[in-house]
């Protein structure tokens, strides 16, 4: 399906839209808490803070400051599906005694992959058998316009060289530890949860009814939802999701309860972010450097590929490949760590940027080795996150390309507990200012998703930020 089918889509009146969404944004009064997979569902916000533990002194600290909206970064694509259930049931449980504490109603997002995948329904699940009061339903919207991802007709879409893709037939779906075998997301939703929801008892929101703004016939599909099922939302752009949050918090004012899984357009438009402009180099990096900068990629996926390969057209940057494969060998894969910690700390503090990057190909041991792989990747991503936290130099920039690997980066590698969301240094690839109390205490680091962006988007941003520093005048007025 080509894409220029979305422009046969009405247009929305913007006036009255926008008038109808603010007066709704006005009597909503909840805490919206995103539990974020990934780094990377921050690719729509800015002005909003990131907490990278879970502790309960930090969920009060999200609740009590002054944004509408929070991010828990959890990092649990990454996990197993016993230590996804365990973390959900322990954080579900401390969100909610904050929240009774203060007294304060609240929503939870389970900020997901725009692709499909990920633990679901698992976490989402976990989080509405352990809350006191369960859900009448889960929502479920994947679009997100920067990353090519739309719904129409119930059928997840994403966009490859101007043509819209069923979701199950590009390779997001045949990723080995989260694979999927259909692309319209009622049978999406009886397929992942093994039948115990029917795609016959999903409730379909309508493109076609929100583009004439049906919002009565849409928060009576909500006020019907119970024991959990599911509710599909269409839609092409976050102004299809402005009208469904008007519906939305029609229904929450009647009573009802419902959890979320969704991509990051949906986290803006519910949070009320304004729109803004692409960072400049100067809002991102505030002070002059010698040093050169740091990229850091491993993320598999093609687009990937493609763009470090881009990146590697760019005769001021040195590659450095870490070679990923030795993590069969434990002697030698310590050995490589440490000979790449010395190879960035020596170029970097002599002023050349570095892309450090894994194998391009996946280690594959074969069928039924799934969980192993996994735990393999990982063990690949904690060596990748080994060499930043070891490093002595002091990059002027770091960009992470991909979601595990950004996570285990900033958490761990950076120390980073407390970021601020600057906003995007291209659309979908935001960018965070560390903390005090971080390795690179006020870094701007720069947080890709793998399967984001056009094959030119990380040669673009770096070669932004290498270009000769010029003072913010901004800060000094």
């Amino acid at each position: 399906m080509n894409i220029h089918i979305l422009s046969s889509y009405p247009a929305y009146n913007s006036a009255k839209l926008d008038d109808l969404y603010l007066n709704a944004m006005n009597d909503f009064d909840y805490k919206v808490v995103v539990l974020d997979d990934d780094p990377t569902g921050i690719q729509k916000v800015h002005g909003i803070h990131v907490y990278t533990n879970w502790d309960t002194k930090s969920i009060r600290d999200g609740f009590q400051s002054k944004e509408k909206m929070f991010f828990i970064l959890t990092n649990s694509r990454a996990f197993s599906e016993e230590m996804t259930k365990q973390f959900h049931r322990d954080l579900t449980k401390r969100i909610e005694m904050v929240a009774n504490d203060l007294n304060m109603p609240f929503l939870i997002i389970s900020r997901g992959d725009s692709t499909l995948r990920g633990h679901f329904p698992l976490e989402t699940q976990t989080i509405n058998n352990t809350l006191t009061s369960p859900t009448d339903g889960e929502i479920i919207i994947p679009f997100f316009k920067e990353g090519g991802r739309y719904t129409l007709n119930n059928i997840h879409y994403i966009e490859i060289d101007h043509v819209l893709v069923p979701a199950a037939e590009t390779e997001f779906a045949k990723d080995r530890t989260f694979p999927f075998y259909t692309s319209h997301l009622g049978e999406y939703v009886e397929e992942k949860s093994n039948g115990s929801f029917k795609e016959q008892h999903v409730t379909y929101i309508d493109l076609h009814d929100l583009r004439t703004l049906q919002i009565k016939k849409i928060t009576n599909q909500l006020l019907r939802v119970r024991n959990f099922n599911k509710v599909v939302v269409n839609a092409i752009s976050d102004d299809d999701l402005k009208v469904f949050s008007i519906a939305l918090i029609q229904a929450l004012a009647k009573g009802k309860k419902f959890l979320f899984r969704t991509a990051a357009s949906f986290t803006k438009v519910i949070g009320n972010i304004a729109d803004k402009k692409l960072l400049t180099k100067a809002e991102m990096i505030q002070e002059n450097s010698s040093s050169g900068g740091l990229i850091i990629v491993g993320s598999h996926v093609s687009k990937t590929t493609q763009q470090l390969n881009a990146l590697l057209e760019l005769d001021t940057i040195m590659p450095i490949e870490f070679n990923s494969d030795l993590v069969l060998d434990q002697f030698q894969f310590e050995q490589e760590i440490n000979e790449r910690i010395a190879e960035i700390d020596r170029s970097i503090t002599n002023g050349q940027t570095c892309v450090i990057y894994t194998k391009r190909k996946r280690l594959d041991l074969g069928e039924g080795m799934a969980e192993k792989e996994l735990e393999l990747s990982v063990k690949i991503s904690n060596g990748l996150t080994e060499i930043i936290q070891s490093l002595e130099c002091q990059p002027k920039y770091i960009i992470a390309k991909g979601g595990i690997t950004s996570s285990e980066i900033g958490t761990t590698a950076l120390g980073v507990t407390k970021a601020i969301v600057l906003g995007q240094a291209l659309p979908g690839i935001p960018v965070w200012r560390t903390d005090e109390n971080s390795k690179y205490p006020n870094m701007p680091y720069v947080i890709f998703p793998g399967n984001v962006g056009k094959v030119s988007d990380l040669y673009t941003i770096v070669n932004k930020l290498e270009q000769p520093y010029i003072e913010n005048t901004s800060k000094l007025n």
